[in-house]
């Protein structure tokens, strides 16, 4: 499933200049919004709306605590494939936001479901592992989706109506898939537990602070980043610096190996030198590579890129492990699901406001100056949060 789930939510991005192009008029003419075929805020906005579609994730990942993670995370792999191939016959660029917009939510939840029921089925000394295997298999997905489009040349039409074979291999597949034991086990032993269960959206008190902090930091600073440079990169790449769909192809097939030398560095550094100095390190040095992919160049750009994909899949393996460490089994997809709205709102601000100000500037180098300068001082807020490193999940986030 996350390989399926990155394979239907890059498609998007992978293809992005390939939308443009189909909806909108290039032209001769040396600005950005003739080069793509739309503008930047056009494109920033419709991008904006279908990772502000995310935010249905909240309420379907805090589903999850009351009604099964099996059940939630089935239906909305299954279904947001579906609309990922429906999205293959938008007859406009609107239609095309309307229907990913519907999907995108789905599928996020399919990403952070994994990771809870990762964390609930691993000890302390396997978590970081099965974190970091969940994000190799997105990154797959992902790969897949940009590689299939170079190396076949597709256009976004049948990219997304690949969308199908995956959709039909986890239907086959979905009999193998139980429930975690943990959360079982929680249901059926502590009653009131079980009603807290039950109101959605709630969380305790005691673990309040936490969740702020790092609502705030996904918010305020590393979604901001997130944003821009993940889903404006291929567009940039093709559209303003030349590049072929067989050169961004190579770029992420050479991208694949710094990926899973990424998460490899980021599963020992969580469990050798903590979570919390992992995930500092590693928010810093995305902001920064984020800052060279749109400063500097075609060489900025592939060398940015290749080490913002190694630091991102750093992060990522320590701040899986974290984020589900820090709050208890009851409330964990609760949890889950408001970090992944801060995340979408974050990243949903980025793209505007990156958008914005490209087409202000009429270029990409002040507009990511702009967005990864304060994203890299926010790093240290993370200092703040306990560490978790050798704890089990009932001694780091005990029921309250």
């Amino acid at each position: 499933m996350g390989v399926a789930a990155g394979f239907g939510q890059f498609g998007a991005t992978a293809a992005l200049g390939d939308v443009a192009a189909a909806f909108g008029e290039t032209g001769p003419g040396g600005s950005i919004g003739e080069q793509v075929g739309l503008t930047l805020t056009t494109l920033g906005i419709g991008l904006a709306v279908i990772r502000l579609a995310s935010l249905a994730s909240m309420p379907l990942a805090a589903l999850a605590d009351r009604v099964g993670r099996r059940r939630v995370i089935l239906s909305c792999c299954l279904s947001g494939l579906a609309l990922t191939v429906v999205a293959a016959f938008s007859p406009s660029f609107w239609w095309f936001v309307a229907i990913f917009a519907l999907g995108r939510p789905l599928l996020s939840t399919t990403n952070a479901l994994a990771v809870v029921i990762a964390a609930e089925e691993t000890r302390t000394a396997d978590r970081a592992k099965a974190v970091a295997l969940l994000a190799a298999s997105y990154g797959v997905g992902a790969g897949l989706a940009t590689v299939v489009r170079g190396i076949w040349g597709l256009g976004f039409r049948p990219l997304f109506a690949l969308a199908i074979v995956p959709l039909v291999l986890v239907a086959m597949t979905s009999r193998r898939l139980e429930e975690p034991d943990r959360y079982a086990r929680l249901r059926t032993r502590d009653a009131t537990v079980t009603a807290a269960m039950a109101r959605p959206g709630w969380v305790p008190p005691a673990v309040r602070p936490r969740l702020v902090l790092l609502a705030c930091l996904g918010f305020f600073s590393f979604s901001f980043v997130i944003g821009p440079v993940t889903t404006l990169l291929f567009l940039y790449a093709e559209s303003v610096l030349g590049f072929s769909k067989a050169t961004t192809s190579l770029i992420v097939l050479c991208a694949g190996p710094l990926g899973l030398a990424g998460l490899l560095a980021g599963r020992w550094a969580a469990d050798k030198l903590g979570r919390i100095p992992t995930v500092v390190a590693a928010h810093a040095v995305v902001a920064i590579s984020g800052a060279v992919t749109y400063t500097m160049g075609s060489a900025g750009a592939v060398a940015g890129y290749l080490v913002y994909l190694f630091a991102q899949a750093a992060f990522g393996t320590a701040m899986g492990a974290l984020s589900v460490e820090l709050f208890p089994t009851s409330i964990r997809g609760t949890a889950a699901g408001w970090l992944n709205a801060a995340g979408v709102l974050g990243a949903v601000l980025g793209l505007v406001t990156f958008g914005l100000l490209v087409d202000a500037f009429g270029t990409f180098g002040p507009a990511a100056l702009a967005v990864t300068i304060p994203v890299a001082l926010a790093s240290f807020g993370y200092l703040r949060l306990p560490e978790t490193r050798g704890l089990e999940l009932e001694q780091s986030a005990p029921e309250q």
